[in-house]
């Protein structure tokens, strides 16, 4: 539990309130209660405004109202309620539209990521048991996909939160909440872009530059960046597009001009706005035989989609994801997190770390065992046949308490490997 001076106590703060869809954001001083059990409340240091959050207020995507929206923010932890064990008080975190328990079905899936206690298709507005943190005017307010960036505090499930590092600058990192994750993500984890693929990109806002990263980092040899509007264009290919179009400079409709500019159609495609036209566009301008169509865009609610079957049944594949198809779980290989490898979308071996290159200390050089007066050297830079070992940070992660340890203790090595050379590797 926090020891700050507002811990158990309501706090009262300033929160953009949606009273009504279609109606301007109201700034008003809500009261934001204390955490309950497995619940962090947090002071928002920085948020972004991603589309979705436009959807929801001109109703095109629906949540219960009045509520606060926000979904891309980073802050700091104010306190902690009872049974919290993953952050404390103090630390900066980044708050998770697409939560993860770890134990649902979808969580414990290969690749799903939409988790069934924070069930994004079904939005409720509410906190795990159902009531809410936010009061305006003697109303209770709904929070928004378990996040509500869009208050100087909000109070989010435990796994509605991570910790990252304190030297993270919040007012970037918050972007990693969902914009960088989605559309980076789309490329490298959903569309899975190969190297010398052709791209095309529909929609240049700040999803769809990271979409454009994706491909770029994942060998893209093409990427056309399509968008009405083309003062967007310059910062499209500063990111790594290679060319930028906009459909108004055409008569023909804007999938034909791509397949004749990819010769035949290209290799994938994503759909970053939210339309209908522009889904099916995207859909349309890959190639018939293999191309692969991601939509990212949130498109409008309880209107039905008409396309044509033989778009897909001459083996087009069409996918849709969230938050990038990114687990928020990490894996379990010891990362830095700074070096070239672990900026890398697939790669895992660490630099800092480098298990082709055994050295038999720890990082700086020397070691931490020694018998019969000599120094005794560590493997793999872990060394567990000993009642005690010393290992560097990056070569340890925190598990749930209740874990037994002679069964989770295979997932160091033989599940990890076994199982994610079927999952990961071979795919």
């Amino acid at each position: 539990m926090s020891t700050s001076s507002t811990a158990g106590k309501v706090i009262k703060c300033k929160a953009a309130v949606l009273w009504e869809i279609k109606t301007p954001f109201s700034i008003e001083e809500v009261e934001v209660a204390p955490p309950k059990a497995n619940e962090v409340r947090i002071k928002i240091v920085a948020t972004g405004i991603c589309r979705s959050d436009d959807h929801a207020v001109n109703g095109q995507l629906f949540f219960p109202l009045p509520g606060i929206l926000g979904h891309e923010g980073a802050g700091i932890v104010e306190s902690i309620g009872e049974g919290v064990t993953t952050v404390k008080p103090g630390d900066k975190v980044i708050l998770l539209f697409s939560s993860q328990c770890g134990t649902c079905a979808v969580c414990k899936h290969p690749k799903g990521n939409i988790c069934l206690k924070n069930k994004k298709t079904v939005p409720r507005g509410t906190m795990q048991d159902g009531t809410t943190r936010f009061t305006c005017r003697g109303k209770p307010i709904h929070h928004f996909v378990g996040t509500s960036t869009f208050s100087e505090y909000s109070v989010v499930d435990e796994i509605s939160v991570v910790k990252i590092d304190p030297a993270s600058p919040l007012e970037k990192v918050c972007l990693i909440g969902c914009g960088f994750s989605t559309g980076y993500g789309s490329a490298v984890n959903v569309a899975k872009v190969t190297k010398g693929s052709s791209c095309a990109v529909f929609g240049l806002g700040g999803v769809g530059l990271c979409v454009i990263m994706g491909c770029k980092a994942a060998g893209a040899a093409r990427i056309i960046a399509v968008d009405v509007n083309k003062e967007k264009f310059a910062k499209a290919k500063e990111v790594g597009a290679t060319e930028c179009i906009s459909p108004q400079d055409f008569e023909k409709p804007i999938h034909e001009v791509l397949k004749e500019m990819s010769g035949g159609g290209v290799d994938f495609s994503f759909e970053v706005v939210g339309r209908h036209d522009t889904i099916i566009s995207a859909l349309s301008c890959t190639h018939e035989a293999y191309g692969v169509s991601v939509i990212i865009g949130t498109p409008p609610v309880s209107q039905d989609l008409r396309m044509d079957p033989m778009l897909l049944l001459t083996g087009r594949t069409w996918k849709g994801a969230i938050f990038g198809g990114d687990k928020v779980i990490p894996l379990f290989t010891p990362q830095c997190g700074k070096c070239e490898v672990c900026k890398h979308p697939e790669g895992n071996f660490c630099l800092k770390n480098d298990v082709s290159v055994p050295r038999g200390t720890l990082q700086d050089g020397t070691t931490r065992f020694t018998c019969r007066g000599k120094p005794v050297y560590h493997f793999c830079g872990t060394s567990s046949f000993s009642e005690y070992s010393v290992v560097d940070e990056i070569s340890v992660v925190k598990i749930d308490p209740a874990s037994p340890l002679e069964k989770v203790c295979l997932i160091g090595c033989a599940f990890s490997t076994g199982y994610g050379s079927a999952v990961n590797v071979a795919k």
